[in-house]
């Protein structure tokens, strides 16, 4: 790292930064930490980078001195765009700053080819929808080889809870019908400017190449009905849906005393398969359904 960046803390008052609440700020200025969370995402060697809400460039940093071939940085906060324009032309050629809102991006045309990988401390008012996105890219896989990402420890725990557990959720279905997160480590309020009142946890995210061939949308249905109302048997809380519960449970191989946390993942997705099965007036081996009274 160059001898001409100053430190975090410097950064921060050179440029008058304090980080805002409404843009879910809390800067990450621990170095050591900066440098074990660019490590999580695995070797960067020219890898290029998609980094979200880089405040004040403490992950950025980082993921240079890992050897990240190009990062392109995506920030909302206009008053961080002068401390990251110091990283940048300490470093040529390796960091693009993209001043944008990332809910409302496609990246896509600043990343160019190779492999893509995202690592963030995401601000944690747009984490779960963030994730959401990156989940739902169509074709699959997305055009992101890992995830390496930061969230509240609770949402952490929602995303890789497994079946059984009182965690685990509709958040749990979605990420791990798709990839296989891992929870990596915790991070303590501290190592933050402000201290934020919760643990954060460091996920990684890798994508699965095959995953259950069902729909999303069906999937997302229903997981809202079973989750809706967890504490009732899934006999009574899949009724909203336009098929009987008896046929879902059924093709899940579920049966109908179960409760949502009981169900892996496959049989969400069995269950959504069924549905688009009746949606679309055929059976999930395509031969059409038998519709007489």
């Amino acid at each position: 790292m160059s001898d001409t960046l100053p430190p975090l803390r410097d950064v921060l008052r050179a440029h008058g930064l304090e980080p805002k609440k409404n843009l879910g700020q809390n800067f990450l200025l621990d170095l050591n930490l900066t440098a074990r969370i660019a490590r999580a995402a695995g070797d960067l060697s020219g890898i290029t980078v998609l980094e979200i809400g880089p405040g004040p460039g403490g992950l950025t940093r980082a993921l240079i001195a890992e050897g990240a071939g190009r990062i392109v940085a995506v920030e909302r906060d206009d008053r961080c765009l002068a401390a990251l324009e110091e990283v940048s032309a300490a470093y040529p050629g390796r960091l693009q700053i993209v001043a944008a809102d990332a809910l409302a991006l496609d990246p896509r045309p600043y990343l160019g080819d190779g492999p893509i990988r995202i690592v963030a401390n995401l601000p944690y008012n747009i984490a779960t929808p963030l994730l959401v996105g990156w989940l739902s890219l169509s074709p699959w896989p997305g055009w992101w080889t890992s995830m390496t990402l930061m969230f509240q420890r609770e949402v952490a725990e929602r995303i890789s809870a497994p079946p059984g557990s009182k965690t685990y959720g509709r958040l749990s279905v979605l990420a791990q019908w798709r990839t296989k997160p891992r929870l990596m480590f915790d991070v303590h309020p501290s190592s933050f400017v402000p201290p934020p009142k919760v643990v954060s946890s460091i996920v990684n995210f890798t994508p699965i190449e095959t995953p259950y061939p069902c729909r999303q949308k069906d999937l997302e249905a229903v997981t809202a009905a079973a989750f809706g109302q967890r504490r009732k048997m899934l006999r009574q809380s899949l009724k909203g849906l336009s098929l009987p519960p008896q046929e879902l449970l059924e093709a899940a191989g579920v049966p109908e005393t179960a409760r949502a946390e009981e169900v892996p993942v496959i049989g969400f997705c069995k269950m959504a398969e069924r549905l688009a099965a009746a949606r679309d007036g055929a059976l999930p081996d395509g031969k059409p359904m038998d519709t007489k009274p």
